[in-house]
Protein backbone atom coordinates (compact mmCIF):
# COMPACT_ATOMS: atom_id res chain seq x y z
CA UNK A 1 0.00 0.00 0.00
CA UNK A 2 1.40 3.39 -1.02
CA UNK A 3 0.90 6.52 1.05
CA UNK A 4 2.53 9.81 2.00
CA UNK A 5 2.90 10.94 -1.58
CA UNK A 6 1.76 14.22 -3.09
CA UNK A 7 0.09 14.51 -6.47
CA UNK A 8 2.53 17.26 -7.46
CA UNK A 9 5.42 14.83 -6.92
CA UNK A 10 3.79 12.16 -9.10
CA UNK A 11 3.13 14.74 -11.84
CA UNK A 12 6.76 15.93 -11.74
CA UNK A 13 8.01 12.32 -11.91
CA UNK A 14 5.81 11.63 -14.94
CA UNK A 15 6.94 14.83 -16.66
CA UNK A 16 10.59 13.81 -16.30
CA UNK A 17 9.80 10.38 -17.70
CA UNK A 18 7.92 11.97 -20.62
CA UNK A 19 11.05 14.02 -21.36
CA UNK A 20 13.18 10.86 -21.54
CA UNK A 21 14.96 11.48 -18.24
CA UNK A 22 15.74 8.93 -15.54
CA UNK A 23 13.23 9.96 -12.86
CA UNK A 24 13.11 9.07 -9.15
CA UNK A 25 10.05 8.98 -6.90
CA UNK A 26 10.24 7.76 -3.30
CA UNK A 27 7.20 7.23 -1.12
CA UNK A 28 6.10 5.32 1.93
CA UNK A 29 4.98 1.80 1.12
CA UNK A 30 4.03 -1.28 3.12
CA UNK A 31 3.80 -4.81 1.79
CA UNK A 32 3.86 -7.97 3.90
CA UNK A 33 6.14 -9.60 1.30
CA UNK A 34 8.90 -7.13 2.24
CA UNK A 35 9.05 -6.85 6.04
CA UNK A 36 11.32 -4.09 7.25
CA UNK A 37 10.89 -1.98 4.11
CA UNK A 38 8.91 1.19 4.71
CA UNK A 39 9.65 3.02 1.47
CA UNK A 40 10.04 2.28 -2.22
CA UNK A 41 11.76 4.33 -4.91
CA UNK A 42 10.41 4.08 -8.42
CA UNK A 43 13.03 4.81 -11.08
CA UNK A 44 11.43 5.30 -14.47
CA UNK A 45 12.19 6.38 -18.02
CA UNK A 46 10.16 6.16 -21.23
CA UNK A 47 13.26 4.93 -23.08
CA UNK A 48 13.41 1.33 -21.87
CA UNK A 49 16.86 0.75 -23.37
CA UNK A 50 18.18 3.74 -21.41
CA UNK A 51 16.43 2.57 -18.23
CA UNK A 52 17.86 -0.92 -18.68
CA UNK A 53 21.39 0.46 -19.20
CA UNK A 54 21.01 2.70 -16.13
CA UNK A 55 19.92 -0.28 -14.03
CA UNK A 56 22.75 -2.47 -15.30
CA UNK A 57 25.35 -0.26 -13.64
CA UNK A 58 23.71 -1.08 -10.29
CA UNK A 59 23.25 -4.79 -10.95
CA UNK A 60 19.56 -4.49 -11.83
CA UNK A 61 18.27 -6.82 -14.52
CA UNK A 62 16.08 -5.53 -17.33
CA UNK A 63 13.65 -8.32 -16.45
CA UNK A 64 12.97 -6.47 -13.20
CA UNK A 65 11.48 -3.45 -14.96
CA UNK A 66 7.80 -3.09 -14.13
CA UNK A 67 6.37 -2.60 -17.63
CA UNK A 68 3.37 -0.28 -17.66
CA UNK A 69 1.03 0.27 -20.60
CA UNK A 70 0.68 3.93 -19.64
CA UNK A 71 4.35 4.56 -20.45
CA UNK A 72 5.60 4.90 -16.88
CA UNK A 73 7.67 1.73 -16.70
CA UNK A 74 10.10 1.64 -13.79
CA UNK A 75 12.34 -0.29 -11.44
CA UNK A 76 11.19 -0.61 -7.82
CA UNK A 77 14.05 -0.08 -5.37
CA UNK A 78 13.78 -1.40 -1.81
CA UNK A 79 15.92 -1.78 1.27
CA UNK A 80 19.69 -1.73 1.14
CA UNK A 81 19.79 -1.58 -2.68
CA UNK A 82 17.50 1.45 -2.59
CA UNK A 83 19.77 3.25 -0.12
CA UNK A 84 22.92 2.27 -2.06
CA UNK A 85 21.57 3.60 -5.37
CA UNK A 86 20.16 6.82 -3.92
CA UNK A 87 23.55 7.53 -2.30
CA UNK A 88 25.37 6.80 -5.56
CA UNK A 89 22.98 9.10 -7.45
CA UNK A 90 23.44 11.76 -4.74
CA UNK A 91 19.71 11.88 -4.03
CA UNK A 92 18.91 13.06 -0.53
CA UNK A 93 15.64 11.48 0.52
CA UNK A 94 14.03 12.56 3.76
CA UNK A 95 11.87 9.41 3.84
CA UNK A 96 14.91 7.21 4.36
CA UNK A 97 16.10 8.93 7.54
Amino acid sequence: MAFGIKRVDVVAWKQKIDQGQIAFLTHYWLDDRFPGCKTVTKVGCNDLRRLSEWGKKYGLKKEWIHHRKDGYSHFDLLGDKQAEILRAEDIKERLLD
